[in-house]
């Protein structure tokens, strides 16, 4: 059986048109014979996430605060690459889907899922979203998992004494530039999660990103976040937590994400990517990923698809210059731009220039020396009509 935290339920009093309703759907599945003999194991689970994401697709101002589309999640974890045996963590985990396409990704690469079992770790603010990450994980079949309810940046729920839990992969889609975060607690952290330099009150996003690189093993930790464009060239005391950030080497990639890609947002977000030890060649450089333009529009919401996340992860894992697209930048070169990290400072997009025929250039300027010869002409015959000429 999974592993709740032991946190009371709330339950709150249904209509009787809502009773009926909940009557008439458990006898509609009690029909239907969903036995691992019929079908998938985890049928349960692909159907609850899809109901999950239509949820998101109606109520979609509040659906980024426990659902993240699934291609980015799948972004993440291809980067992070999780073996069989490895901790997961999400310290803003909602509805545990970035949990679950870790595990999905070790399946799938051939490890042991057995390996796996209680080496998910999740913590979630909302009540009824770390209900639905337990259930989900459940239904997906995690028969072992670690989900707990809380405030992470107040009251991380996994510790030991004054040190945070580490793990191997560490994953997340915070919130956005959250208020009223927790910077009078941090002043004092005892967990040191201001090694760094203590975020501004107004914005939550380096205390996120903090905690998490807190939360990395050592040697082989690896982490992947969502943060705002903001990050990268925010100045004061975000600035300063950057420069320390990346004089530490632990940055090892930036990845521009479209825009309207996520729910309740046009903005466009971007991936950063952390090593506790990049690999040799990585070491004194970060890689820029200008992935802007990769996605299909759509009437109300853009949407990465799975070409667009080959070719992203196609170019993190070649970590070299892709004219227009990518460059790896050294942390010279960013010192001398103050430690900015915004991306078109260093990736410049390709203008295709036109080129043209001498006699299309001739006949362009023909035309165009016509428009000015009649413009003229209309404007003197409005000064003669006007009596000034």
């Amino acid at each position: 059986m999974a592993r709740c935290s032991g946190q009371k339920r709330q339950y709150r009093s249904c209509t009787p048109e809502g009773h009926a309703l909940l009557k008439d759907l458990i006898e509609h599945f009690s029909s239907l014979n969903l036995g691992n003999e019929h079908c998938k194991a985890d049928i349960l689970g692909q159907a609850y996430e899809y109901l999950i994401k239509k949820f998101a697709d109606l109520t979609n101002k509040k659906a980024g605060e426990f659902y993240t589309p699934r291609s980015v999640v799948a972004l993440m974890v291809r980067i992070l690459a999780p073996k069989a045996g490895e901790t997961i963590y999400d310290p803003a985990c909602g509805t545990g889907g970035m949990l679950l396409e870790a595990l999905h990704h070790v399946k799938e690469h051939g490890g042991d899922e057995n390996l796996m079992l209680g080496k998910l770790y999740g913590q979630e603010k909302n009540l009824t979203t770390s209900s639905i990450a337990r259930m989900n994980l459940f239904l997906h079949g995690a028969e072992d998992f670690h989900i707990e309810r809380g405030d992470t940046l107040r009251l991380p729920a996994f510790y030991s004494g004054d040190s945070l839990a580490t793990f191997d992969c560490v994953i997340a889609n915070p919130p956005f530039s959250l208020e009223k975060w927790g910077d009078d607690v941090w002043i004092n952290d005892p967990y040191g999660r201001n090694f760094a330099g203590l975020p501004p009150a107004k914005s939550g996003d380096f205390a996120w990103v903090q905690h998490m690189i807190k939360s990395m093993a050592r040697k082989t930790g690896r982490m992947a976040v969502v943060v705002p464009h903001g990050v990268l060239f925010r100045m004061s005391k975000e600035g300063k937590i950057r420069r320390k950030l990346l004089e530490m080497d632990i940055l090892e990639a930036v990845i521009g994400l479209g825009q309207n890609i996520f729910y309740g947002t046009g903005l466009a977000p971007c991936v950063l990517v952390f090593r506790d030890s990049k690999p040799k060649p990585h070491r004194q450089k970060v890689l820029f990923i200008d992935a802007s333009e990769e996605f299909k529009t759509g009437r109300a919401q853009n949407e990465l698809l799975p070409e667009h996340v080959d070719n992203i992860h196609h170019w993190y894992e070649g970590y070299q210059d892709v004219e227009g697209i990518c460059r790896v930048v050294t942390l010279d070169e960013i010192r001398e731009n103050d430690f900015n990290l915004n991306i078109p400072r260093y990736v410049e997009p390709v203008i295709e220039e036109e080129s043209m025929t001498i006699d299309q250039a001739v006949a362009n300027l023909k035309e165009s020396l016509q428009a000015a010869y009649a413009a003229e002409d209309r404007l003197k015959g409005l000064l003669i009509r006007e009596g000034l000429l």
